[in-house]
């Protein structure tokens, strides 16, 4: 895998184990369009720029889109479109070939909300789907037939919920790879729009 200069920010997420198991996975071809949600740092779009030159990623933290153009710029990448906003809000109308998202799956009470913008990367609501769940519902609506979709959650987040609910939207989905870490398994889901 490639090594790449990552700038850092208080305000975003630094690149962890899941960020690595979703960019060591990637099933992307050449030519085919990439939407990465919540980019973060721009590492999993970094590896995916060495796939194929149709990227695109989104963030709501205004911080992580400036990182992420800050770490394509030092690593000599011009070939990612950087979109600031929630989830699909800033790709109205369209659709791509290949979906990534490490989601925020982390439950939290209200009192383990942080009051700063990095309280996006991780913070999933009481049970750990709120984010899952609104990506879930409009994902569908951007994903090119025979599309892949390949999502980063936890088992607290209820890996189960996720494939059933995939399996209602007409996908077929797997847990692709999995690490256990602490009280928690890390998963990779990979599900295909037939």
């Amino acid at each position: 895998m490639p090594e790449f200069i990552i700038n850092t920010d208080d305000n975003v997420y630094i690149p962890a184990e899941d960020s690595y198991m979703l960019a060591d996975n990637l099933l992307i071809e050449n030519g085919q369009s990439v939407l990465e949600i919540g980019t973060g740092s721009g590492i999993v779009a970094m590896y995916a720029s060495k796939l194929t030159d149709k990227i695109t990623v989104t963030d709501i933290n205004f911080d992580a889109c400036q990182l992420a153009e800050q770490n394509f710029k030092a690593n000599g990448i011009e070939n990612i479109e950087i979109l600031f906003g929630n989830l699909f809000e800033p790709v109205k109308n369209r659709k791509f070939d290949v979906i990534l998202f490490n989601t925020p799956y982390l439950p939290t009470e209200d009192g383990e909300v942080l009051d700063d913008t990095i309280n996006y990367a991780f913070d999933g609501g009481l049970n750990g789907r709120k984010v899952i769940d609104m990506f879930l519902n409009e994902v569908k609506n951007h994903l090119n037939d025979g599309g892949i979709l390949q999502m980063i959650q936890s088992s607290l987040s209820g890996n189960e919920e996720t494939l059933q609910k995939l399996d209602e939207l007409g996908f077929i989905a797997e847990i692709a790879d999995s690490e256990h870490f602490f009280f928690e398994d890390i998963t990779l889901i990979n599900a295909y729009k037939i």
